[in-house]
């Protein structure tokens, strides 16, 4: 497949509402492809279509137990709280600490538009909010509670 361009900050298709997948296409398929190897060539752990250049409702997600395909994404019910540092792949080398649910219950359809229902806690429910906000054109950054800072910033201060 093949490593597409990750959108930066700045890009007005970052800031875009996504529109419902209505089947999956082979174009939808090949995008869904490269959304994966987009996100492990950039050692991600979670991709939306519109950091790609394309506002459809689909992401892909892997927090080290293989990738999970998101088309048309909902999240059905949240609990509890986590607080932490989060990144993006579209603003590179950046981080803050964002409030985040710790358990997150989402509905979504896999690659043959069947209908599915995840259920994540810690990271995954981190990484499920995070990359669902991208399609309405959120932004962590919209949500942070602290100011931006190097994500290496925590390797310096221990070595």
């Amino acid at each position: 497949m093949a490593i597409r361009k990750i959108r930066e900050f700045g890009d007005n298709v970052l800031r875009k509402q996504c529109k419902e997948v209505k089947e999956v296409t082979g174009r939808i398929r090949t995008l869904v492809e490269d959304m994966i190897d987009t996100m492990y060539e950039n050692n991600g752990v979670g991709l939306a279509a519109p950091q790609v250049g394309v506002i459809k409702r689909i992401v892909v997600i892997d927090v080290g137990e293989g990738p999970i395909i998101m088309i048309n994404p909902k999240i059905l019910e949240t609990g509890g709280e986590q607080f932490g540092t989060e990144g993006c792949l579209s603003l590179a080398g950046k981080m803050a600490y964002v409030r985040r649910p710790n358990y997150v219950k989402a509905c979504a359809y896999d690659l043959d538009m069947n209908y599915y229902e995840i259920e994540g806690e810690e990271l995954l429910a981190r990484a499920i909010c995070h990359e669902l906000d991208h399609l309405d054109g959120v932004l962590y950054i919209d949500r942070k509670e602290s100011e931006l800072m190097d994500s290496n910033y925590a390797v310096e201060e221990e070595e």
